[in-house]
């Protein structure tokens, strides 16, 4: 009986090749990884059990394809690339090839990022002008993101915050230049591609990550003079899944102020995490109501589902205005007793 290599993911195959290539080659090869990426790989080892040979000579030949196209691409260019590859494998096989290529190239601009320490990296870019600032914030981690913003100067702040929401897609011409001047203090090298960044979401994630007194200070300017935007950045700041990181009496002072068909609703489609959150926080009685309610809830629409969700998150947002209840903010907010 055959099987479909579609069954395989892009990080199934990652851990078969480094499987297949034993210990000591793939020990080397953490060397060069990120550590997400090593985490991921492990995971994905450790449910690796066994695999066909016929599954296995597919995935190394595949990679063994990607690596010939890389190689030909970086010493001859596109044009060459291919020319190369049509007379290897074919049109078809080369399409994919060449597309797969490209596909893995994206997001690969200012790589060298990942490594630097957020400290060394605000004092190369703190004199840039704004929208070079906000181009290469937009290539790092939103974590790091925030602590560079909560240090640069007021006004910057906002305009830096600003321009990464306008932020859409730019030329490898552009972002090559800005690497050239990060590159000549940091002596690394990365390679570019057309890729897409920066957004209202990225806002959003940077926003959960600043300290309070930022996020106030950008709030407060942004009313002022893009109050849409600093909605639309408000509504993303937080969903309804996050509602488990908020403690239990502030779940329960939500709940209350939540109408129970909105509860019913959203629950429907939640994760058992979730549930299993909302329903601790509540009474054995509204437990056993709403689980009920939900026996006999059928075709509901994932919008009707969406729309509960948001006017719980609206709650929270709410509470968190008047005072009653904090959003947890990455582990910034300081207790004092």
């Amino acid at each position: 009986m055959g099987y479909s290599k579609q069954k395989l993911s892009s990080m199934k195959k990652a851990a078969s090749i480094l499987i297949a290539l034993g210990k000591d080659s793939a020990s080397e090869i953490y060397k060069y990884l990120h550590e997400d990426e090593i985490e991921e790989l492990s995971i994905q080892i450790a449910k690796t059990e066994q695999l066909s040979a016929e599954e296995l000579e597919d995935v190394l030949n595949e990679f063994y394809e990607l690596c010939i196209t890389q190689k030909v691409i970086a010493e001859g260019g596109q044009n060459y690339a291919r020319d190369v590859l049509l007379k290897a494998f074919g049109e078809q096989r080369t399409a994919a090839l060449m597309e797969r290529i490209e596909r893995l190239g994206k997001n690969q601009a200012f790589e060298f990022l990942r490594k630097v320490d957020y400290k060394y990296l605000l004092m190369i870019i703190q004199n840039e002008h704004p929208q070079t600032i906000a181009l290469v914030l937009s290539y790092t981690k939103p974590e790091m993101a925030s602590q560079i913003i909560a240090e640069l100067p007021k006004e910057t702040q906002v305009s830096v915050f600003q321009r990464i929401a306008t932020l859409d897609r730019t030329s490898p011409e552009i972002i090559g230049a800005v690497e050239k001047i990060l590159l000549k203090k940091l002596g690394t090298v990365a390679s570019v591609d057309l890729v897409e960044f920066g957004g209202v979401n990225y806002l959003a994630e940077i926003m959960n990550n600043v300290d309070r007194r930022t996020e106030k200070n950008i709030f407060d300017e942004l009313r002022a003079s893009n109050p849409d935007l600093a909605d639309e950045i408000k509504k993303r700041m937080f969903v309804f899944e996050d509602i488990v990181y908020l403690e239990s009496m502030e779940i329960q002072a939500v709940i209350r102020e939540c109408d129970v068909k909105d509860l019913t609703i959203a629950l429907k489609a939640a994760s058992e995490e979730i549930a299993d959150v909302i329903y601790s926080n509540m009474s054995q009685r509204q437990q056993e109501t709403i689980k009920n309610d939900l026996e006999f809830l059928h075709n509901v629409r994932m919008r009707d589902v969406e729309e509960a969700q948001q006017r719980i998150v609206g709650i929270v947002r709410r509470l968190e205005e008047q005072g009653d209840i904090v959003i947890s903010k990455g582990g910034k907010d300081e207790i004092i007793a």
